[in-house]
């Protein structure tokens, strides 16, 4: 009987792990003796680091023929439950029904989600752009409030949190409603994060560009202040301010998929599995963990993989070809990533581009639009759907290429 790798999620990790399983198997001539199953609700990779921009519904990317010309084999569903003594996966069909597929190693790679914490009407109504569907929500109500009166409620958008996406968001807002409701609106784009300065997580080094090019944007900052409650009106802010607004955006906190749970190990406060410098889980050896599901060293100087997609690309490289590599009796590859960088979209006006864990300048404006427009729209979507050019990307040695300036910095997105 066939052995069988089994992989929870086709987003980045995902995605990475059934190539470069399938690579190894197909380069040891294995093809017919071990089997790489993907389990996902659609056959496609949502593009998640731009949900952010109008458009969400044109940002997912087919998987379908890309698996078929590598030989992956894809099943539609979610997965409910792990059990990792019998070796099993509980899946659920979009109709309901439940089915169970046994593993020989598992690759758990079914990402994270946004952080919900127990604020008062949050839930209700609050926007957010985690998912496809939840942005693409999100992209309609904005277009749904051109058809409604002019007033300041409706031309203001809050925006909670002010960390990656927060920023992110908040630079693409202004244009985004202009183009919406027209010049004539006044328009008003507000950002609350409870930390005293904006970008707490990106350190001072990138923070006087951000607050520079916002400025000029018009957003405005509250800071050292939360949210203490969300209506259809607006927000009430820790302080007792009160911001009236039709829209408003939850950006805080991610946690791993709750999956996680189910496989015995330490995990971190993010929810993710610690594992191995192979991936694997500690207490769970046909077990590995990957991209945000993963709590996983960078290098030998005590960093960790941030949830992002340039840390999913390598992880899910790693991870898929180690859990191979396994079957076959190789030697594993140990992951490693000790080359960091940053690129943060500011809208219109550019972005910023940093070097380092410390997240020191590299440059700003439009040299730095150049390389994030070639993040979101070239680098991060799937190889093409041909076994030879995807395996030569999968391979866990494969360079990402970058722009220069710099040439060696591998950026985030």
């Amino acid at each position: 009987m066939s052995q069988k790798i089994v992989i929870i999620g086709a987003g980045f990790a995902g995605m990475y792990s059934a190539l470069a399983s399938r690579r190894l198997i197909s380069q040891n001539g294995k093809d017919e003796d071990i089997d790489v199953v993907v389990i996902a609700p659609e056959p496609i990779l949502a593009v998640r680091p731009r949900l952010y921009e109008a458009d969400p519904a044109t940002m997912a990317a087919p998987l379908e023929a890309l698996f078929n010309a590598t030989g992956v084999k894809f099943v539609q569903g979610l997965a409910k439950a792990i059990d990792t003594k019998t070796k099993l996966v509980e899946v659920a069909s979009t109709r309901g029904k439940k089915t169970q597929i046994e593993y020989s190693r598992l690759i758990l790679a079914a990402g994270s989600h946004l952080k919900m914490p127990n604020v008062n009407g949050l839930k209700e109504h609050a926007f957010n752009v985690d998912q496809l569907q939840s942005a693409i929500v999100l992209d309609k109500h904005l277009h749904d409030l051109a058809q409604t009166p002019n007033s300041p409620a409706r031309n203001t958008v809050v925006v909670c949190g002010g960390g990656f996406t927060g920023i992110e968001l908040a630079a693409e807002l202004p244009a985004r409603l202009r183009l919406i409701l027209g010049d004539e609106a006044e328009t008003r784009v507000v950002v609350i994060e409870r930390n005293p300065e904006i970008g707490p997580g990106l350190g001072p080094g990138p923070r006087p560009e951000i607050e520079k090019t916002l400025r000029e944007y018009g957003v405005e900052l509250k800071l050292g202040t939360a949210v203490a409650s969300v209506d259809d009106h607006g927000v009430t802010t820790s302080t007792g301010e009160r911001v009236e607004a039709s829209t408003v955006v939850w950006t805080g906190g991610m946690v791993a998929t709750e999956l996680t749970q189910q496989i015995p190990g330490e995990k971190d406060a993010l929810g993710r599995l610690l594992v191995d410098k192979n991936l694997r889980g500690l207490e769970s050896p046909e077990v590995f963990a990957t991209g945000d599901a993963a709590s996983a060293a960078t290098d030998d100087a005590g960093h960790t993989a941030l949830m992002s997609c340039q840390h999913a690309l390598m992880l899910g490289r790693s991870s898929g070809h180690n859990a191979a590599a396994d079957l076959l009796q190789l030697p594993n590859r140990p992951y490693s990533q000790p080359v960091y960088g940053t690129c943060l979209d500011l809208g219109p006006k550019g972005a910023v581009v940093t070097s380092g864990w410390d997240r020191q300048i590299v440059f700003t404006g439009s040299q730095a639009k150049s390389v994030k427009q070639f993040i979101n729209t070239t680098l991060i979507y799937p190889p093409p759907a041909n076994a030879e050019e995807a395996f030569t990307i999968a391979d866990p040695d494969y360079q990402i290429p970058t722009l220069a300036p710099p040439s060696t910095v591998t950026v985030e997105s």
